[in-house]
């Protein structure tokens, strides 16, 4: 389990300055840009959580959005605006922001219909938006390291997380997304511009990245 955690971190480590470095490249930001990044983590359980809030040079131009408390958070990054909410419609005008960034947030967001309004919201408040998410055709599922049983359907797969003591990532917790699903979802959402970007392992689908803009 250690070498498995190890490895994690590694791609972990690489996948997010890939990620971070295509954002920058695909934005096109200057520095009076303004960023909402949806989704920050309040506690750090890696050196690679809020990855954006690290290495982003100018973090006064960044908004947080969580469903959760902040406070530690806003601690470690007292210059970046944070905003709480309860879900569902993001609290903000329309095209407030010049991009809306968001890393691994959409499977965690609930079902189809609630992942499709989360797209509408980025797409609504950024006139770009970027995020990305754990390809489910990758070997590993990545939030409890299990092999192969994501394949199975939602509903077995939610049985055996339970029964293997892992029921905590049941249920709504995560809605794992193929790259066909996703195109789904994008054009459900009406998002006309959009390009899907694979990230690939010993050539599976490891990581998808989407970029758009309206």
């Amino acid at each position: 389990m250690r070498t498995i955690q190890k490895l994690k971190y590694q791609l972990m480590a690489k996948s997010r300055e890939r990620k971070y470095n295509e954002f920058l490249k695909l934005t096109s930001l200057d520095s009076k840009s303004t960023i909402l990044d949806v989704g920050v983590a309040d506690k750090e359980f890696s050196p690679y959580d809020n990855y954006l809030e690290k290495v982003y040079p100018h973090q006064s131009k960044i908004t947080a959005l969580s469903i959760q408390e902040t406070s530690e958070f806003s601690q470690k990054y007292p210059m970046i605006d944070t905003v709480i909410y309860g879900g569902g419609e993001f609290p903000f005008p329309d095209k407030k922001f010049s991009a809306v960034h968001s890393n691994a947030v959409i499977e965690h967001v609930g079902n189809k219909k609630d992942q499709v309004f989360f797209i509408k919201e980025m797409a609504r408040c950024g006139r770009q938006f970027f995020f990305s998410t754990p390809a489910k055709e990758f070997l590993f599922e990545i939030h409890t390291n299990l092999p192969f049983l994501h394949w199975l359907p939602k509903s077995f797969f939610d049985y055996l997380l339970i029964k293997t003591g892992k029921g905590w990532a049941s249920g709504n917790y995560m809605h794992l997304l193929t790259k066909r699903a996703l195109h789904h979802l994008l054009q459900d959402a009406q998002i006309k511009n959009y390009q899907i970007i694979t990230h690939r392992i010993l050539g599976l689908p490891y990581q998808y990245v989407v970029f758009g803009s309206s």
